[in-house]
Parts: structure tokens; sequence; C-alpha cells
């Protein structure tokens, strides 16, 4: 038989010989954690995304937030359990089980000190939703992964659900609704839930907000942003959950919408696993930091009693 080198083959057949992204999960308090993991490691599911797969995990937690520390140890147990996945008592020690990082704690607050320890692996990471609780530790994030060339990205999944059938070239504005629960700690409190409406307007509109307004009810938020080009967009995020939408308008008063918007988590671990492998986010950063200065005036106006603030 005849005999070929390994380069030759690699070349030949790079998809054979191409291994999974390892990556490694700090914080396991969130729902993301487990499914993410499901949806990677198992090769049988219907939902299975190819190319990578979870490997190890910090735990972390956060004993001020019920929404933590009564779901951190199950979901820890699943992923260690089920899923073979090796735990670690320091974010540094999975520096050299992994080839990327997932930064999945519930709790926005922990994610600027998670990026100070993860940063330090040199590996892309993808911080999940909210990227942190204040504009002020965003920036940070920013400023610190920058320093270490190491990019990153965060992205809602809703970026990536039905709401991408709605844009169109000739918008002039948009509405769009979804949760908007609150949490205590959260100094930016849209950031808990109603990121994934912003992010919704966001995927629809891009950037270039200038002003925003911020209407407060214990029952809903009804935030508006003016754009640079005139064109305004708004959220209503609704208490304590419901379903998602959009309504997108367009010259020659044309009109679309789509009520009860479904999505997967699946287009989402689509984008990481492809990032993971080119390094290039599919997020731009400047964007995902714009809505945290979006969030930002819309704390400062909530603040002021709905009156208008500018973007910092």
């Amino acid at each position: 038989m005849r005999t070929f080198r390994t380069g030759l083959l690699l070349c030949l057949f790079p998809a054979v010989w191409a291994a999974d992204v390892r990556l490694g999960i700090v914080g396991t308090d969130t729902s993301h954690a487990p499914e993410f993991t499901r949806m990677l490691n198992d090769a049988s599911a219907k939902d299975h995304v190819p190319g990578a797969r979870v490997v190890a995990a910090f735990k972390g937690g956060s004993p001020d937030i019920p929404e933590s520390w009564n779901r951190v140890d199950g979901y820890a147990k699943e992923l260690r359990e089920k899923w073979n996945v090796e735990f670690v008592d320091h974010i540094g020690d999975l520096c050299s089980k992994i080839d990327g990082i997932l930064i999945e704690s519930v709790d926005g607050r922990a994610h600027l000190p998670e990026v100070k320890e993860a940063v330090k692996c040199g590996k892309p990471m993808f911080i999940d939703k909210p990227l942190a609780s204040t504009l002020a530790d965003a920036r940070e994030i920013a400023k610190i992964t920058a320093d270490a060339n190491v990019p990153w990205f965060s992205s809602s999944s809703l970026r990536y659900s039905d709401i991408e059938k709605l844009r169109v070239p000739d918008m002039t504005g948009a509405f769009v609704w979804g949760p908007g629960p609150l949490e205590e700690h959260h100094q930016l409190d849209l950031s808990w839930y109603a990121i994934h409406p912003v992010e919704m307007l966001y995927t629809l509109m891009g950037m270039g907000c200038e002003r925003v307004t911020r209407t407060y009810t214990p029952d809903a938020d009804v935030i508006t942003g003016v754009w640079k080009d005139g064109r305004s967009g708004t959220v209503r995020a609704q208490r304590p959950y419901g379903a998602y939408g959009a309504v997108v308008f367009a010259k020659k008063n044309r009109v679309e919408s789509m009520t009860d918007l479904k999505f997967s988590y699946a287009p989402l671990i689509q984008q990481i696993v492809e990032f993971m492998n080119t390094r290039k986010p599919p997020v731009p950063n400047a964007e995902t930091l714009e809505i945290f200065s979006f969030l930002d005036a819309a704390q400062r106006s909530r603040e002021a009693g709905g009156d208008p603030e500018t973007l910092q």
C-alpha cells in the first residue's frame, strides 16, 4: 500500500482531520450552560451543532441572586455527570484544556472580573448576555481584551431568530417587544432581560442612535431611540414575561410585522463555533458597546422622569 504523508492528507481531507474546538464554560448558573453543552456534545441530537465540544468548566455563581445560587449546583452536576465535563477550581486552570471560552454567568456584574482572569488564557471568548451590568464595565471589558489582543463577541440568541427576515434596506423605523423583568443588583436594569428586545431593535436598525427616552411603569418600559439619519426605533419591555415580536416600517407606507417570534439557540451556537475558528466577531464590538450606551441613556432617562438623554 502506498504511504502518504500526514500533511498531504490534511490538505486533501481537512474536514476529516479537523478536531473539534475544545470549549470551557465560566459560570454554570444559567440554563444556557447545559443547553449549549447538550447541543454541542450530543451528536445524536436533532439540533446538534458540530465543530466544538464543551470539555471543562468553572462553576462560579452569585450568592445574592436567587436565579444564580438556586441553579448553579444542579447545572454543574448535569454537566459533570451527563456530559463528562471536567471542573476546575480557578478560571486560569481552564487555559491548558481549551481552545475557546464561553462566559456564561447569569450575573452581568461577574463578567468583568471573570474576563480579567479568562483573558490571560489568550483564547477567543463569547460573553453571554448581559455583557455587563454597567456601561463602564462594558467599556473596561473592551479595553482589557483589546490590550491582550483577545477577540470576543456578545449577543442575544434573538439576534439570530426570525427577526432577520424583517430587515429591509428602506426601513424608516421599527417597533419591537419582548420580556423585560428587572433584577435589583444590575445598575442598568434593562440589561438583565430587556437586552433581548434591545438587540432585536439593533439587529433591524443597526448603529447610529443619538438619544433615548424611556417611560417606566411597573408593568412595562417603553424606550424610544432616535438615530442620526432621522429614523426612530422603539422597544416595549413587558413584565413579567411575554412573547417576542416586531413591526418594521418602510418607505411608501409599507409595513411588515412578526408576532410570537420564534427562536432557537442553534443559530447563535453556529456563530460561536465559526467565531472560535476564525476569531472574527459576527457582531462588531462597537455595536455591542453602543447597545450598552443605549441602555445607559435609557437608565438616565428613567431617573430624569422620561427626559431625553444622549448616548455617551
